[in-house]
């Protein structure tokens, strides 16, 4: 087995990144303005926070975008606004040959769209697919299968090569920040994301892209309750400038988790691999089936027992967890053997021995059951 992992931004890139992202900051807001925590409501004239208008802009001048929208509801709200504002109940999205992400299925379901499925992977396949004229083509930029290879720029491009009025809607949850590019900047429509998931406020979303689309959002969330107010957004883009860096030693540490493990750090390890299974972190693989009990124990050595936003500002800790579960369902015998070993803030030496300890509790307890029944027939 291989993986095929997305580019990420190294360190020093990831730090000309936060660069820009302050400079555009400074643009927008004096000295003064800098240290305000934002207003609450909707003036007549913006329809939404004067705060928040302005962290949109700055957001839009980082990605180059038309426009940015911020929505509630992370990043399933910003993937759910996005797909309300560009689709009909009923249209056709096609989508990769894999099970929709949960939280995006049911809006899908809801809005009672017809999706078709093909590999995108294969080219070949992948453009006799769009010649259907889909009304839309969703790509989620992170991989889905352990086998995914394909570009998210080159499925772009032969979208716009064979049906250029398809709407493309990226899915840039555990991308943005990370990789060069976003979905809109290698040509999509719309890219929808969770800032939750980028060190910002809980349940703040962020689509970019074209006004057309986002000012559909901004009219479809007419209400106060379903807005971003301004001490949310600037306290969110605060918090963003740390995201980039913080994301590109975590892929550093990943990269040197698999090496040492790779290296037999830790008896009882097949084999690891770098991925973006979601998130970019650890696939590790063991010799024998004790995934489940592997992520029963690790909590016991301080590593993180289940995912809050995946990169959130409140995930410090290691975290060991599961494959995600269309991938459990995909390969069940997979799932038995192998789990997600993710840095998060943590660095190699700490991920190694957590994953070291476990592993040899797991032993250790295998081996007494293993006892236990031979005393009883005593």
């Amino acid at each position: 087995m291989t993986t095929v992992p997305l580019p990420q931004w190294t360190v020093a890139e990831a730090t000309e990144a936060q660069f820009r992202l302050v400079d555009a900051f400074h643009r927008e807001f004096d000295g003064y303005e800098a240290l305000e925590a934002g207003d609450y409501g909707a003036p007549a004239d913006l329809g939404r926070s004067r705060m928040t208008a302005r962290v949109e802009r700055v957001l839009a001048a980082f990605f180059g975008a038309e426009d940015v929208v911020l929505t509630p509801g992370a990043g399933t709200g910003a993937l759910r606004s996005a797909l309300m504002a560009s689709l009909a109940s009923g249209a056709s999205v096609l989508v990769h040959d894999f099970p929709v992400y949960a939280t995006t299925a049911v809006t899908f379901r809801a809005m009672g769209l017809q999706v078709a499925t093909c590999d995108f992977n294969d080219a070949a396949q992948l453009r006799t697919a769009l010649a259907a004229r889909p009304d839309m083509l969703y790509v989620q930029h992170a991989r889905q299968r352990l086998d995914d290879a394909y570009s998210a720029a080159d499925v772009i491009a032969a979208a716009r090569a064979v049906t250029p009025a398809t709407v493309v809607l990226v899915d840039d949850n555990y991308t943005a920040l990370a990789v060069p590019q976003i979905g809109t900047q290698l040509g999509a429509d719309l890219s929808a994301f969770s800032l939750f998931k980028l060190l910002g406020e809980p349940g703040v979303g962020c689509v970019v892209g074209a006004a057309r689309l986002t000012d559909r959002i901004r009219a479809d969330n007419y209400s106060g309750g379903t807005k971003i107010h301004g001490p949310v957004a600037i306290a969110t883009l605060k918090a963003l400038v740390y995201a980039p860096v913080a994301l590109a030693i975590q892929s550093d540490v990943t990269i040197e988790v698999v090496r040492r493990l790779n290296e037999g750090a830790v008896p009882g390890v097949a084999r690891a691999y770098v991925a973006n299974h979601q998130e970019r972190g650890a696939l590790v693989e063991f010799d024998r089936p004790i995934a489940a009990r592997v992520v029963e124990e690790a909590h016991r050595f301080g590593a993180a027992p289940y995912p809050v936003g995946s990169q959130s500002r409140v995930e410090v800790s290691a975290m060991i967890y599961r494959l995600s579960r269309a991938m459990c369902e995909g390969d069940p015998a997979l799932a038995e053997r192998m789990v997600r070993a993710q840095p998060f803030r943590a660095g190699p030496d700490t991920l190694v021995r957590v994953l070291s300890d476990t592993v040899a509790a797991v032993g250790t307890a295998d081996a007494g059951s293993l006892e236990r029944p031979g005393e009883g027939a005593r």
